[in-house]
């Protein structure tokens, strides 16, 4: 890997983080509810990019590897947390929120996967 690919990684997954933090404080303004929604919003809007990218950038995406780095690895790798996801679903079901821990799970992979699918299908 060259430094190119460390900095682009590195510049792309600190925007990223930044945009979640953004998120998750603009949700809390106006949401104070047991679903983690800011979760939910930031990983499907990661989603939403890596799907534009790929429909936009689909002739390019594989020759090139700053715009990968820089966006779907850096920019989305950053924005999107599925390991705070993991983390939130698990707290659900130990305060006994079965329902929404179950509901964490199906909108996050449904939504995920039907945005990206929607931009890559064709």
């Amino acid at each position: 890997m060259n430094s190119i690919a460390i900095l682009l990684i590195f510049l792309g997954g600190g925007l990223g983080s930044v945009a979640r933090f953004a998120v998750t404080r603009i949700t809390s303004l106006f949401y104070a509810e047991k679903f983690p929604l800011a979760t939910l919003i930031s990983n499907s809007l990661a989603c939403l990019v890596v799907g534009i990218i790929l429909l936009v950038f689909k002739d390019k995406i594989n020759e090139s590897d700053n715009l990968r780095n820089l966006w779907i690895i850096g920019f989305c790798g950053g924005f999107s947390t599925f390991s705070a996801f993991s983390h939130q679903t698990v707290k659900l079901l130990q305060d006994g929120f079965l329902f929404l821990g179950i509901l964490n799970v199906v909108l996050s992979i449904g939504i995920g996967f039907g945005i990206i699918y929607f931009f890559v299908k064709s």
